[in-house]
């Protein structure tokens, strides 16, 4: 009988100290099973020393090219989709050499992720792709997430060309995803109007939960109050009964390297 694999995955650890500790608050109480972490985050050592106190959480990479400083330059990053295309096309931004910095980072931490994702999702850029690719190889990373959600129409054909060079390259992919098109709109309702919509094989279903904290009041994102209603989402017993019911497995990235899921 197919089996229905969900991983609820986070980004944004490391952004600030009060979404860190959402994070691992869903972790520890929750459905979540993963996170990924961003590397020049304001709030990288404080993920890192949770990360470490808390090995059963699955740790991924949250990679920047929008936002926050460059690793490479010290430099502030493109702040917008518009200036990170023009900084790309006029080649001031070197996708590969600012990511495998990050990398870098990370692991030089203690930490081995398992897969990675970009902050904004600029690898639907095919030239960030290949360089996420190529870390993935290098950094023997087994899964890239794919943000197109399941279903949706406008996406299908970008969604099928970047699962084609991910077979290719021989790099995983969830069989589906979920999340996009909730996010700053995921409550405990929308969750479970969502959950019958998992298909067979493996999800993951993306996520921004934390506490709105004095850290988080004062940072440049527009998810703020959105983050304590995903967090009650999160961990709300309704949840878990209706995952329960739907036989849906919770799981995380190491274990579907595992299986042939993915």
């Amino acid at each position: 009988m197919p089996t229905k694999y969900l991983v609820f995955n986070a980004d944004d650890f490391g952004f600030t100290p009060d979404v860190n500790a959402g994070i691992v608050h869903c972790h520890r109480n929750g459905v979540l099973r993963a996170t990924t972490l961003m590397a020049n985050g304001d709030a990288f050592d404080d993920a890192v020393r949770l990360a470490l106190e808390t090995p059963s959480l699955d740790i991924g990479c949250h990679l920047v090219l929008i936002q926050g400083r460059s690793l490479v330059t010290g430099e502030e990053l493109p702040g917008n989709w518009k200036q990170f295309l023009a900084a790309l096309v006029s080649r001031r931004l070197h996708p590969y050499r600012e990511l495998r910095a990050q990398m870098e980072k990370i692991v030089a931490s203690g930490l081995r992720p398992s897969h990675l994702d970009t902050h904004k999702h600029t690898h639907v850029v095919p030239a960030v792709l290949s360089a996420v690719i190529r870390l993935a190889h290098e950094f023997d990373v087994p899964f890239i997430r794919l943000p197109f959600d399941a279903g949706w129409k406008p996406v299908r054909l970008l969604d099928g060309y970047s699962r084609r060079k991910l077979a290719r390259e021989r790099v995983r992919a969830t069989d589906h995803f979920l999340g996009f098109r909730l996010t700053d709109g995921l409550t405990e309702q929308s969750l479970l109007r969502s959950l019958p919509a998992i298909a067979d094989g493996s999800t993951e279903f993306m996520c921004h939960p934390g506490y709105l904290g004095p850290d988080l009041r004062e940072a440049k994102t527009r998810l703020k109050e959105t983050r304590e209603r995903e967090l009650a989402a999160l961990t709300c017993q309704a949840v878990k009964e209706e995952l329960k019911r739907r036989q849906i497995v919770l799981t995380d990235y190491r274990e579907l390297a595992k299986s042939q899921v993915g």
